[in-house]
């Protein structure tokens, strides 16, 4: 059971496929999220409901709000999960050079 409707759910697991990709594997994203790898996969193929508590962490991963991760706003539509790039008409911003690490704020959480 989700806090989360099922389609912010999808939502939610859109924005990991892309962070995925952008942090360069399910490794580094587990690292970024604070999530155990084996559960990120679970959520993922759809075996696990996603929590709000994951939903929050990628944002926080994205450097975006939460209601950018829960309403398909963030990634922006059309955005190289690879690169970065973005059509012209997306105005949303995508960090280039993302890091999956925990920053120093959240290590001393």
């Amino acid at each position: 059971m989700s806090d989360l409707t099922p389609e912010e759910q999808d939502r939610v697991r859109t924005a990991l496929r892309f962070l995925r990709t952008r942090c360069g594997g399910i490794e580094p994203l587990a690292a970024g999220t604070r999530a155990a790898r084996d559960s990120l996969r679970r959520v993922l193929s759809g075996i696990d409901a996603v929590s709000a508590s994951l939903a929050f962490r990628v944002a926080r991963l994205a450097d975006v709000a939460i209601d950018d991760v829960l309403d398909g706003t963030y990634p922006p539509a059309g955005t190289c999960p690879h690169c970065g790039h973005a059509p012209e008409s997306v105005h949303a911003p995508v960090r280039s050079e993302m890091s999956c690490e925990p920053t120093k704020r959240e290590e001393a959480s």
